[in-house]
């Protein structure tokens, strides 16, 4: 069987303080493989990019008052998760909010099994940190962002083509 096709609305939502929100999360199967990734997720049928944006913001943090801004970048990826390949078109979206406190209450399931700790970071703290942060480009996308506002045209993220949460390198 071939992966999951799958379509992914993901944000970079910023505080007032422009910080970003990460989720800490890990493959349930394989729990010592870690990282942080941007609120997000698969499209529902009926939705376009930005609804789904809104809505996973909503499940996985709490936070309701995010305002949806322009597309900002997009990648394509094929990964390994809880026992599963998929091949995901992401779309990641500008969106800021007022609100910092965090409610995890409508996760999934499984968002409640494989992530640990939401957690706002500084510009400075992501380009700084050692941690693995997806996408790959995360913190350089967001200073270009900061200094010179969203781009006029979506970027390209670069990045592995398939990475395995379950071996933890890029594969061709």
């Amino acid at each position: 069987m071939g992966p999951k096709r799958r379509r992914a609305a993901r944000v970079l939502l910023l505080d007032p303080q422009d910080r970003i929100l990460l989720l800490h999360g890990f493959d349930p199967q394989e729990p010592g493989r870690q990282w942080w990734f941007t609120p997000g997720g698969g499209v529902e049928e009926g939705e376009d990019h930005a609804e789904a944006a809104q809505r996973e913001i909503a499940e996985e943090t709490g936070i309701r008052d995010a305002r949806i801004g322009g597309l900002l970048a997009t990648r394509a990826t094929e990964f390994q998760f809880d026992g599963r390949m998929y091949a995901q078109d992401e779309w990641y979206y500008l969106a800021r909010t007022d609100t910092v406190e965090t409610d995890v209450s409508g996760q999934t399931e499984l968002e409640q099994r494989s992530t640990d700790e939401l957690r706002w970071w500084t510009l400075e703290q992501l380009t700084a940190t050692r941690e693995t942060i997806y996408p790959n480009g995360l913190a350089k996308l967001l200073g270009t962002v900061l200094r010179e506002g969203p781009p006029a045209r979506p970027v390209r993220l670069s990045g592995p083509r398939l990475w395995s949460t379950m071996v933890g390198r890029t594969h061709s």
